[in-house]
């Protein structure tokens, strides 16, 4: 029996590729090549809402790095590539969770550190996997094993004042009896107001100091008051949901922030602090309160030990930024990475030639 030996055809008899063949293969290559840097490198984000102005505008297209503190493997793999939550332009899933595989983190070059600008999925969205809820970005102010508390605005760690970000906001009401033009707000760099017809003058949603300032100067500007909550006045929806705790956003802690491997004990306080995060991000089944004490699978619990590192973070524009202050703490599975720069910033009050901030491209986020 003779055997025949195959070998390789000579590439000038090898069949040529059509042209839909070849573009195929560069869409698929292009999809996989992106997917992979957008996993482990580099993603795109954009800035949707001004709780982090004046430091990020709404309008500002940035990177965000994976490798800083490590890209996580995929939880939830069966998605639609480059997609997330939805398809482009339409309400129809992009996921299904049909697979949900354990999430790892592969090794980053940083921890995340306070004052780290970061991206990470909104915790307290449950109704998607963790992987696909939507992306926040905030400050980190505190880091696990801190003790965070603010007072009168300012927020202290282990008993020490934080740094404050150079152009951090808060809410001011401008008393006037005047209409004033949009070209003295700009002057001042303030984009978020509104007319109070009622209260006689405008509600400024994010100013910074220097900015109220400046408005001061106007000859017809009668007063402009900082807006803040008074020590020990309660505000709803303040984290965590008890009554007991009179907090509101410029009086708050108290509180520590968990730290894996941390032992607390499961008294009346740790209970109404902690309950929620050992409940919804620890991985327990069948967490329970009731009559004071908190149970795992019905036994009762005396002490726990946290599974994960957690972080607290805070938008650069105080008053008007929903952030722990409101949901409590991010858990180390739910961070994506660290902002790094804009690449491109577009101002949609503007004109055609004027939508392009110039001065923005390629600026570091600090």
């Amino acid at each position: 029996m003779r055997l025949k030996f195959w070998k390789k055809k000579d590439a000038s008899q090898a069949k040529p590729k059509s042209k839909v063949r070849e573009w195929v293969d560069a869409i698929v290559f292009a999809v996989v090549a992106a997917t992979l840097i957008r996993w482990i490198f580099l993603e795109a984000f954009t800035i949707p809402t001004p709780s982090m102005e004046n430091s990020l505008l709404v309008g500002d297209f940035l990177f965000v790095s994976k490798v800083h503190y490590g890209a996580r493997t995929p939880k939830t793999p069966l998605q639609v590539p480059l997609t997330h939550q939805k398809i482009w332009r339409t309400e129809i899933p992009s996921y299904l969770t049909w697979i949900q595989l354990p999430q790892f983190r592969l090794p980053g070059i940083s921890d995340v550190e306070r004052n780290d600008v970061v991206v990470f999925n909104y915790p307290v969205e449950f109704e998607h996997p963790t992987d696909l809820k939507t992306n926040y970005i905030k400050r980190c102010v505190g880091v696990p094993g801190d003790e965070l508390k603010i007072i009168d605005t300012q927020v202290y760690i282990n008993g020490e004042s934080l740094n404050n970000p150079p152009e951090m906001e808060f809410s001011y009401f401008v008393k006037t009896k005047e209409r004033i033009n949009d070209r003295v707000f700009k002057r001042c760099n303030i984009w978020d107001y509104s007319l109070d017809v009622a209260g006689g003058g405008y509600l400024v949603k994010g100013a910074t100091p220097e900015s109220a300032e400046k408005l001061r100067g106007f000859s017809f500007i009668e007063d402009v008051q900082l807006i803040k909550y008074t020590e020990g006045r309660s505000e709803g929806g303040i984290y965590p949901k008890s009554s007991i705790y009179k907090w509101n956003r410029d009086f708050y802690g108290p509180i520590k922030i968990p730290a894996e491997g941390e032992t607390i004990e499961l008294d009346q306080e740790n209970i109404n602090k902690y309950s929620f995060v050992i409940e919804n991000y620890e991985g327990n089944d069948n967490v329970e309160v009731k009559d004071n004490a908190l149970f795992i699978d019905g036994e009762k619990q005396d002490k726990y030990t946290f599974k994960q590192n957690y972080y607290f973070m805070m938008g650069d524009n105080r008053h008007n930024s929903l952030d722990s202050r409101y949901w409590g703490f991010v858990p180390e599975d739910h961070v994506v990475g660290k902002a790094l720069f804009i690449w491109l910033s577009l101002d949609k009050n503007e004109s055609f030639f004027k939508k392009i901030r110039w001065n923005r491209f390629f600026k570091g986020i600090e």
